[in-house]
């Protein structure tokens, strides 16, 4: 048993080093900031908006400290080899309406192992809204977390859960070179909740969740959203700043920060041109056969950042044996160093 949990932390150690990587070379910069220092080894429940498909959670994952169980949504979890890797990474399934009215009785035991995890110390990231959208608005919560906390609450009197909301903040979520913020919000104490299975708690819990993480991202209301949002954008709001994007909206647009646009960088638009020839096949793969085929565009950012951490690497590798074989060692080491290069540029500029 001890060695297979010093194999498995061991993984854990290597993916999130990976994944840091690569996220380092896919976003212009990756920010966090506390309300309130995060203590680890608490029972803890990381509460987020969902606007970025798989990059909310690997985010989260490779900028916090201590690891923590994810709940993610059944469906991607039906082919056997997924299934594995993915619970590999500490994620759990979680079962919703649309996964069929049979599967919801599944969650009955999920939650029970969330409610140990949570005794034993562990932290957990779900996603309130249950479910995924790109629009920049926190949208109405669903109860299924309200449920975890009563369970627990319930088995273990005597816990005290730390229900931290994170707001994800980014600049254009479905664009390459993104720059995001992860906003982790002042803790919510569980003993705040005392009836937890109780209607009114529930309805409380749910609406002191919902009115922090509107304070810790953008959050456009109303059956107007698409021409509010068109206003924030002619403004050229910064969407990294919630609370003074909010404070537009709120004032109706009379109080309302004005970003001057900034000119396109001709070093970076060079870089990225480069960038795009030097890596000609993986993307190539994207823009042409993957792309196109993608129907949500909240996972946009989400099959690109997959190609960039599996093809592009082995393309890299590939095309440098083929260089050192061929031209010699330093050619291939140029080709490497050129393609980080151009990325920085392309990226940080």
């Amino acid at each position: 048993m001890k060695g297979n949990g010093k194999l498995k932390l061991l993984w854990l150690h290597g993916m999130r080093a990976y994944l840091r990587l690569a996220l380092f070379f896919y976003y212009k910069k990756i920010e966090c900031n506390y309300e309130k220092p995060l203590t680890p080894n608490q029972p803890t429940l990381f509460l987020g908006n969902h606007q970025n498909g798989l990059m909310d959670p690997l985010l989260m994952a490779t900028k916090k400290g201590q690891f923590s169980y994810f709940l993610t949504r059944a469906s991607v979890f039906q082919k056997p080899w997924i299934s594995k890797f993915l619970k590999s990474l500490m994620m759990l399934p979680v079962y919703r309406v649309r996964d069929g009215w049979d599967s919801l009785s599944n969650n009955k035991a999920i939650f029970k192992t969330c409610s140990q995890l949570l005794y034993e110390n562990n932290a957990i990231m779900l996603f309130p809204e249950g479910s995924h959208n790109i629009k920049r608005q926190v949208r109405t919560l669903s109860k299924g977390f309200t449920r975890i906390i009563a369970e627990t609450l319930t088995e273990h009197p005597d816990i005290e859960i730390n229900l931290v909301p994170v707001g994800f903040n980014y600049r254009r979520p479905d664009e390459f070179a993104d720059h995001v913020i992860l906003n982790f919000g002042k803790p919510l104490p569980s003993k705040n909740y005392k009836a937890p299975h109780s209607h009114a708690s529930v309805l409380k819990l749910k609406q002191d969740v919902f009115d922090a993480l509107t304070k810790l991202t953008t959050h456009v209301d109303g059956d107007d959203y698409y021409a509010q949002l068109q206003k924030l954008k002619d403004l050229n709001a910064d969407f990294l700043k919630p609370e003074a994007v909010n404070q537009c909206v709120a004032t109706q647009f009379e109080d309302c920060q004005v970003e001057l646009k900034q000119m396109k960088n001709p070093i970076k638009v060079v870089a990225k041109m480069g960038l795009c020839i030097s890596l000609f096949l993986p993307y190539a793969i994207w823009k042409l056969i993957i792309e196109s085929k993608i129907k949500e565009p909240e996972f946009t950012s989400t099959f690109r950042f997959a190609v960039v951490i599996s093809l592009v690497p082995i393309f890299m590798l590939v095309t440098a044996v083929i260089l050192w074989f061929n031209v010699g060692v330093l050619y291939a080491l140029l080709y490497l160093s050129l393609v980080i290069v151009l990325d920085l540029l392309a990226v940080k500029l």
